[in-house]
């Protein structure tokens, strides 16, 4: 599926592994140690390999552990994309916690930084989805909402991508972008199936 916004912006969402993304960057959901873990992360840490956790060391030396929200950038190491931008999603408690807020902090984070580095595309996975409990169609909303709103505002980011691991996610984040469409809040120009 691919979401057109002014001026010319594109989200696509699609089924796949992040790792093997040709995007200027991926996003990883990482845990705030950004010492490796499991899911994404440690999917992410493999495939790229030792480079990403020398940078995620050094980072941590200089300024302890990444707060929930936040990004950090290392190399992508062997990774199909040059850059991993790290980022702490929130664990589920309810929905009552700023969960929603921190979760859409992660998605502008990021993109300003891939911003600020002058990135073009950037792919994301369904962040605190998976271990950290976030509901799936609580999170696509939040996700595409965030996306949507932070890459009209942008100038060398054009392209998100929401590379999703399963069938499942994937007709989440489509109905989502369906409802985000019908709702009228966003200028989108087009869904495209």
């Amino acid at each position: 599926m691919r979401i057109v916004v002014p001026p010319g912006k594109t989200t696509f969402l699609v089924r796949g592994d992040i790792t093997l993304s040709k995007t200027d960057a991926i996003v990883n959901a990482a845990n705030s140690s950004l010492m490796g873990g499991g899911g994404v992360d440690g999917a992410i840490h493999d495939a790229g390999g030792p480079a990403i956790l020398e940078e995620c060391k050094k980072i941590r030396s200089m300024q302890g552990s990444l707060p929930t929200g936040k990004a950090v950038v290392t190399t992508g190491g062997k990774l199909a994309a040059r850059y991993v931008i790290h980022t702490v999603g929130p664990v589920w408690n309810g929905g009552n916690r700023g969960e929603a807020e921190l979760l859409e902090s992660c998605y502008r984070e990021s993109l300003l930084l891939a911003e600020k580095l002058g990135l073009r595309t950037v792919a994301f996975p369904s962040i605190s989805t998976g271990a950290f409990g976030y509901p799936v169609e609580e999170a696509a909303a939040v996700a595409l909402r965030a996306v949507v709103e932070i890459l009209q505002q942008l100038n060398s980011v054009a392209e998100a991508h929401f590379v999703l691991f399963d069938e499942f996610t994937l007709e989440v984040y489509r109905s989502a972008a369906r409802q985000l469409w019908s709702s009228g809040k966003f200028p989108v120009i087009r869904i495209d199936s």
